[in-house]
């Protein structure tokens, strides 16, 4: 089993700044992708960005040069996190991590992020 734990959510006013973490534990013992979403109010869960296991990143349009993952690159170890700047009040709402062993997807709980204009 694998669990995921998200932290570094918060409040911030529009223009501020958050670093989220997420780390992996339990039965993985090799590097596996990982992918940050969010959950907006009244919209689907989307994609924020995408990590390979060697670290590549693939964002979505609306991060617009705002956010930026980054990983543990440490053997075995499968920890991420995003940095998020310039942060606007629409960027408010619920951040997963997810990790993609070989098909098999694992969410963590996420972290909540508000921002206020």
């Amino acid at each position: 089993q694998v669990h995921l734990v998200e932290s570094g959510g918060g409040s911030v006013q529009t223009g501020g700044s958050l670093k989220l973490s997420c780390v992996a534990s339990g039965s993985i013992t090799s590097r596996k992708p990982m992918s940050w979403y969010r959950q907006v109010p009244g919209k689907q869960r989307e994609l924020v960005v995408r990590i390979t296991s060697g670290g590549r990143t693939d964002y979505s349009d609306f991060v617009r040069g705002r956010f930026t993952a980054s990983r543990d690159r440490t053997k075995g170890t499968n920890r991420v996190a995003l940095q998020m700047n310039s942060l606007e009040p629409e960027d408010t709402g619920l951040y997963y991590c997810n990790l993609n062993d070989d098909g098999q997807l694992y969410w963590g709980q996420g972290t909540q992020v508000t921002v206020s204009s």
